[in-house]
């Protein structure tokens, strides 16, 4: 059974940083992509960042030179560095990772809440 699980969301001031980490078991990712999207309440899961599996990312606007994102696939995970976070960052990230046939499998979410 493949499994995603991210870990590291919380409560943050504005301007603050949080590292959020995803751990997958039961296959691996090497050779496919990995990436993060966030989703605000009632709204659809929008993409936050990803990252192939020769190392290049690919940024929303919206985070791009804030955001930085990683993957180790010794340990099979991926992580995303959100450094200057804003309120409007505040939302469940959620972290997934490609699979044959256009399958992708997803993490069930951490809350990152972002407030003075």
């Amino acid at each position: 059974q493949v499994q995603l699980a991210e870990s590291g969301g919380g409560s943050v001031q504005p301007g603050e940083s949080l590292k959020l980490s995803c751990s997958a078991s039961g296959r691996s990712f090497s050779g496919y992509f990995m990436g993060w999207y966030r989703q605000f309440p009632g709204k659809e899961r929008e993409f936050v960042a990803r990252i192939s599996w020769t190392g290049n990312p690919y940024y929303a606007d919206s985070v791009q030179g804030r955001f930085t994102i990683s993957r180790d696939d010794t340990k099979n995970a991926v992580y995303l560095q959100m450094s200057r976070l804003k309120v409007e960052d505040m939302a469940v990230y959620f972290c997934y990772g490609d699979g044959v046939q256009g399958v992708s499998y997803w993490g069930h979410g951490t809350q990152v809440t972002v407030s003075s």
